[in-house]
């Protein structure tokens, strides 16, 4: 028994001494475990704020990439849809617009439907931008002032670039649909016709795409006066002959200053046939007299006071001046001093409409016929009521009377041989 004892704990030694190293002969390898193991256990509280610094850095430089990431997404398509809505000239769309929108407006401007109809116009000129933009590439990368743009640098798709005019188009006639009425949504919507695909392929094929984009620039005051009034009028003519005329001097003095860029473009302009520059020049001192009576005729009209027709006739008869100037001295300066006088001018003549503009007596006779409508109606329904009511009350007045017999002799038999007839009274039936 004790030798199997002996046996069982020289086996044990055995054993443990295979498994770790004898602390007598190799005292290191003994004590390496035990120290690991101390190692172990004493390390994650000496070394835990490491990696939680560490990843939390990490964390953070991602969330900062990923914010930075989307931030340049968002500023670089921004910039694209800014550049590609021509911002600058659809704001002058709009101010066109909005000043159609007074004019056509009664004694009372409606303000959330001026926003409305701005921020419709807007859209839809940001629309119809873009598409001439679509339809001009390979036109514009030929061009100094234009291969900058976002399509011919390729910053952005073709196909990106018509789905965000397409979105934007259909959106803006929405909002004027919905806010203004049918007509302002209509003429939006032609106008963007007109403007991408005739104006736009016009350009390349005859000088006449000048006078198309005239009456292109005409319809948004037009626009704003139709959201305003619902209709149509003289008075409505006023301010888009004038822009139609104004555009005429305008873009041709740029058509003189940009002819060897258009004509790399492949644009057709009435400046590449007149080399001299004086059938340029002798257009824009036509339509600059045109322009001379139109303060007599809004005062005529009604639109504004005998104010404006005076104002009106000195601001045109600055900007013939410098289109007289042209004539006789057709040079880029020339040009350029014109080109500026109609940039003064436009914003001048809207300013001096809508500071002397006089309420729209269609649109206050409107307003009248519709609340005499409205109090006519609303009579109507009173009495209807009052009539519901009496009979109402005459029903019930009828109910209350007593049931008699239907004639007299019905109290007798009328035969000896039958019973006489009994009349029960209403109100001891319901008691």
């Amino acid at each position: 028994m004790w030798r199997g004892g002996a046996t069982a704990a020289s086996a044990a030694r055995a054993l443990r001494s295979r498994l770790l190293a004898d602390p007598i002969h190799h005292p290191s390898g003994a004590i390496a475990p035990i120290a690991s193991a101390r190692a172990a256990c004493s390390a994650p509280s000496a070394a835990a704020p490491a990696p939680t610094v560490a990843e939390a850095a990490a964390a953070a430089a991602t969330v900062s990439s990923v914010a930075g990431s989307a931030s340049d997404v968002l500023r670089h398509y921004g910039g694209c849809y800014w550049e590609l809505s021509k911002a600058r000239l659809s704001a002058l769309v709009v101010a066109t617009s909005g000043a159609g929108y007074v004019l056509g407006s009664g004694s009372i401007v409606d303000i959330a439907g001026l926003c409305y109809t701005c921020t419709g116009t807007m859209m839809v000129a940001a629309s119809a931008n873009t598409l001439n933009q679509v339809f001009e590439i390979k036109n514009d990368a030929k061009m100094k002032r234009t291969m900058r743009r976002p399509l011919p640098s390729g910053r952005i798709s073709p196909v990106h670039a018509a789905m965000w005019a397409t979105s934007v188009g259909a959106a803006g006639t929405a909002l004027l649909a919905c806010k203004a009425n049918g007509l302002a949504a209509g003429l939006a919507a032609s106008n963007l016709v007109l403007y991408a695909f005739v104006y736009t392929p016009l350009k390349q094929i005859h000088p006449i795409n000048t006078w198309v984009g005239a009456v292109v620039g005409a319809i948004p005051p037009l626009l704003g006066w139709a959201a305003a009034a619902s209709e149509v009028s003289l008075n409505s003519m006023i301010l888009p002959a004038a822009l139609y005329f104004w555009q005429l001097p305008h873009f041709m003095a740029l058509a003189y200053l940009c002819r060897e860029d258009y004509l790399a473009g492949g644009y057709r302009m009435l400046s590449f046939a007149d080399p001299t520059g004086k059938r340029t020049a002798w257009v824009s001192l036509r339509n600059c007299l045109y322009m001379l009576p139109l303060g007599l005729f809004a005062y005529n009209c009604g639109l504004t006071s005998e104010w404006f027709s005076f104002e009106a006739s000195l601001l045109t008869m600055g900007l013939t001046i410098g289109a007289l100037s042209f004539v006789l001295d057709p040079t880029r300066k020339s040009a350029r001093r014109m080109f500026h006088g109609s940039l003064l001018y436009l914003p001048a003549l809207m300013a001096g409409l809508i500071l002397h503009r006089l309420p729209n007596e269609q649109k206050e006779q409107n307003i009248h016929q519709t609340s005499e409508m409205a109090g006519v109606l609303h009579g109507s329904e009173l009495q209807d009521e009052e009539r519901a009511r009496q009979k109402r009350e005459d029903q019930k007045k009828h109910s209350r009377v007593q049931s008699r017999p239907p004639v007299a002799y019905a109290s007798v038999a009328p035969f000896p041989f039958l019973p006489v007839p009994v009349y029960v009274s209403t109100q001891r039936h319901e008691l």
